[in-house]
């Protein structure tokens, strides 16, 4: 049971494995399965356990993590989870197809070349052919990271919901920095349609780029995206109940400090983008559970490949009035 398991550092630097997974084994989730803590993952049992309340009116200070040894065991996956929350919340998830765990710092993947037209063959005719072949350029993972100086001292009477606030800020911050390599990579090579002065027929039109494929996706800087929301064809659009804003021809915009403020990028997200990362979210934990958090780090090593290109499409807005 949750109430019998011993909490040490070594749960961190188990090979393959994530803190909560080590703790998944020795305490799995499935065992809870008809009880009122069915919907706690191993890591919230243990919080259950020492009563640290990280929300609600009730909610403890950071110092309430270091009342024990053990209890201080569980502080480096707190503030992780805390960034990558902030990380998971940004646009990445609009954006990308698939996602790849990489072992090494380069990734070399499949190529489709699928460019013979689609039509009727007649009988006893060789059928068009569609090759799969490994590429020939590799994606070289990047890294992508944060020191957080923060004293112990300064932090220690903080309620861990403000706190946590500000750690997921970071990770928002974090996953733009890595979401401006995945704008560079879906629009880099091609050719875009241009407009001086952007209107509603512009999107039209690049909409009607698509041929195959749908625009399901509108990337936008947050001045574009602005002029987008401000025209007059979208004055009876309502947003989805989670605040996307759906254009009129069913294309989410997404808006992002990420992208150029002279771009639009219209893509089929089913199809188009591939995020590659050979490491989760990486926290130095040993300095964290010994109350050192005079320098937090939090890193994350990836990359991005365009996998189907006709999946992407470019608008260029030459003048901004």
């Amino acid at each position: 049971m949750y109430n019998d398991i011993r909490l040490e550092k070594g749960l961190y630097n188990l090979s393959g494995k994530s803190f909560t997974a080590a703790l998944e084994e020795l305490d799995p989730s499935s065992a809870y399965a008809g009880t009122p803590l069915e919907k706690l993952d191993a890591f919230e049992r243990q919080l259950k356990r020492f009563n640290i309340r990280i929300s609600g009116p009730d909610c403890d200070c950071v110092e309430k993590f270091f009342s024990t040894t053990e209890t201080a065991v569980l502080f480096p996956e707190f503030v992780t989870r805390c960034i990558r929350k902030g990380f998971d919340e940004t646009v990445l998830k609009s954006v990308c197809a698939a996602k790849t765990v990489c072992s090494s710092s380069q990734y070399l993947g499949c190529v489709l070349d699928d460019s013979e037209a689609y039509a009727a063959t007649d009988q006893a005719e060789t059928l068009p052919e569609a090759t799969v072949r490994e590429g020939t350029t590799a994606t070289v993972l990047e890294k992508f990271g944060r020191l957080i100086s923060a004293s112990y001292e300064a932090v220690r009477q903080q309620r861990l919901d403000v706190f946590g606030v500000m750690l997921r800020s970071v990770g928002v911050r974090l996953a733009v920095s890595v979401v401006k390599k995945a704008v560079a990579v879906l629009s880099n090579g091609l050719t875009p349609i241009t407009t001086t002065a952007l209107t509603y027929n512009d999107l039209a039109a690049l909409y009607g780029e698509f041929d195959c494929f749908d625009m399901n996706t509108v990337i936008a800087s947050p001045a574009l995206a602005s002029k987008i929301a401000a025209m007059e064809q979208l004055k009876d659009c309502k947003a989805a109940p989670d605040g996307r804003l759906i254009l009129p021809f069913g294309a989410e915009l997404v808006k992002t400090s990420a992208a150029d403020e002279d771009t639009i990028i219209g893509i089929d997200r089913d199809f188009a983008l591939e995020f590659i990362t050979s490491t989760d979210l990486v926290m130095e934990t040993d300095k964290l559970i010994d109350r050192q958090l005079d320098q937090m780090t939090v890193s994350i090593t990836c990359g991005f490949r365009r996998i189907t290109p006709d999946a992407v499409k470019v608008l260029t807005v030459t003048e901004n009035e």
